[in-house]
């Protein structure tokens, strides 16, 4: 592969700086400081287009916005440090430009991803999402699984470059295959949404798996439902089923939450424990979740893992009803308190906070 031509890119905009500010970027540029940065896509298909090409996988497996969690430990490092990563972690984003941009010019993918990375977020320069496509599109041509990751997704939306759905996949198939947990994930939903049925989970089960083990909470997520609703799934992958949705909702996923919580209160995939389902939904309630707290209200109701409590059940009822759920038995449950605890439960919900 050729060089990279710098001008292809653009220029790098550093702004004004301060005349007392040394070489070294130990003064952040600040000239794009109100530009807010891209979202974060490293979750989930975009879908920004209608009929076939829209590349939304199936509902379930949709991101519910909880964060990922953190990547598992790497291994010691024993190799020679980059001088322009380690400047980029250390907050000198300006430092990690003059060093990444010479090896970028010259082809050097890593560079190429850093640059990419630092322009499409705006860190010390001025944010410049076409440069940063630009790069990401180097990168990804030399190999760059985060690069083929990122620029399957700009292909993908036809914002900074033109749209193009066939090179998207092949780029976002390389990158799983090259190991990115966040293209595994988005490529299992690929497969999910070009192969309705049991065929697409099937397929797209080990990339699932493999981003599973890398800690993405979608992927843990999905696992779970898996594993719990095909009939060929080994014996001793049916056994992991709860561990996954376990692992999703421990790292935030309310919707896993939720699940985990009514796996547990009705016996789904192993055995009942209505207290430590009761936990999880209350978990999920506090968090938002709007199903989570009806289904806490019927716990509340029915004493399962906790005591029977009316006021709070009445105070979940109402939250979840505000929010659009209706639910006949509970209106009635409601409807049955006396005055004042109809007023306790609705002075509670007006409290309530998300936690």
């Amino acid at each position: 592969m050729l060089p990279a031509n710098p001008s292809d890119a653009g220029d790098i905009d550093r702004g004004k700086r301060d005349d007392s500010a040394t070489g070294d970027a130990t003064t952040l540029d600040r000239a794009g400081k109100n530009a807010a940065p891209p979202p974060v896509k490293g979750g989930k298909v975009t879908a920004g287009a209608k009929g076939d090409d829209a590349l939304q996988g199936i509902n379930i497996y949709l991101r519910m916005g909880a964060p990922l969690p953190d990547l598992p430990p790497e291994k010691p490092f024993t190799g020679e440090a980059d001088e322009a990563y380690g400047a980029f972690q250390r907050g000198l984003f300006l430092t990690a430009v003059d060093k990444a941009l010479p090896r970028a010019q010259l082809g050097d993918p890593a560079a190429q991803t850093l640059l990419a990375e630092i322009m499409s977020r705006g860190l010390g320069v001025k944010r410049d999402p076409k440069g940063a496509a630009f790069w990401y599109a180097q990168a990804a041509q030399g190999g760059d699984t985060s690069a083929m990751f990122k620029y399957a997704l700009l292909l993908m939306e036809g914002r900074e470059v033109e749209r193009d759905k066939a090179k998207a996949d092949d780029y976002m198939k390389k990158a799983a295959d090259g190991g990115n947990g966040s293209a595994q994930f988005n490529w299992a939903q690929i497969l999910v949404s070009q192969n309705p049925g049991v065929r697409g989970l099937t397929l797209a089960m080990p990339y699932y798996e493999k981003a599973a083990e890398q800690g993405i909470a979608d992927a843990q997520y999905a696992l779970a439902q898996i594993y719990s609703v095909l009939k060929d799934v080994p014996p001793g992958k049916k056994k992991r089923t709860r561990e996954w949705m376990e692992r999703a909702a421990k790292a935030g996923f309310d919707t896993a939450q939720l699940d985990m919580g009514l796996w547990l209160v009705n016996g789904v995939n192993g055995p009942r424990d209505y207290e430590a389902g009761y936990r999880w939904l209350s978990i999920a309630a506090k968090r938002g979740n709007v199903v989570a707290q009806n289904r806490l209200a019927h716990v509340y109701i029915n004493a399962l893992g906790t005591a029977p409590n009316p006021v709070e059940a009445a105070k979940w009822y109402v939250l979840s009803r505000r929010a659009g759920l209706k639910d006949p038995t509970l209106e009635d449950f409601y409807l049955g308190l006396n005055e004042e605890q109809q007023k306790q439960a609705i002075d509670r919900a007006n409290r309530f906070r998300r936690s």
